[in-house]
């Protein structure tokens, strides 16, 4: 494993875990927590967790966004955002639960799954879905989180080929 590699995936963890808001924070008993897991394929379909802090192009990692309420009064209004790390690509339908909202840039979101206008040959323009990999962020409604409660949210990126050396330079 690349000197490199280990530096950019460790970036990537942080850079997301700094971007993950949970609105309701200001409350100061939600706390998050974010997870990496590189997933690994067993026979049988079955597949087996392990850092992410080995991790080369083409693998796939999953975070996982725990909030929890420590306080003993419910959380109301408390949303839930997960950034798609640069160097990564979203897997569609890999979060859970589904995201209501999800955005191309991480700061304007709108309903999930993202769509946009394009010219067909004929001149036309239709309505198409924007392709999973220019997502950059998902953003879930989770609502009321119950006093000494805890919801996760978490979605599956593959590590891109060519981008994630770049990662080392911010």
């Amino acid at each position: 494993m690349h000197q490199w590699m280990k530096r950019s995936l460790a970036f990537a963890l942080i850079t997301a875990a700094v971007l993950v808001p949970a609105l309701a924070l200001a409350e100061g008993d939600v706390t998050v927590s974010l997870t990496a897991n590189r997933m690994i394929p067993k026979p049988g379909g079955q597949e087996a967790a392990t850092s992410a802090e080995h991790a080369k192009p083409g693998d796939v990692i999953e975070y996982r966004a725990t909030y929890r309420n420590a306080g003993n009064t419910s959380v109301r209004k408390l949303s839930a955002t997960l950034p798609i790390p640069a160097g990564t690509e979203y897997l569609a339908r890999s979060a859970s639960p589904a995201p209501e909202f999800a955005s191309t840039d991480g700061r304007m979101f709108e309903p999930f799954p993202l769509t946009r206008r394009v010219r067909m040959p004929d001149g036309r323009e239709a309505l198409r879905e924007v392709p999973a990999n220019e997502y950059r962020s998902l953003r879930w409604t989770l609502g009321t989180l119950a006093a000494r409660g805890q919801q996760s949210v978490r979605a599956r990126v593959r590590v891109s080929s060519g981008t994630v050396a770049a990662l080392v330079q911010h």
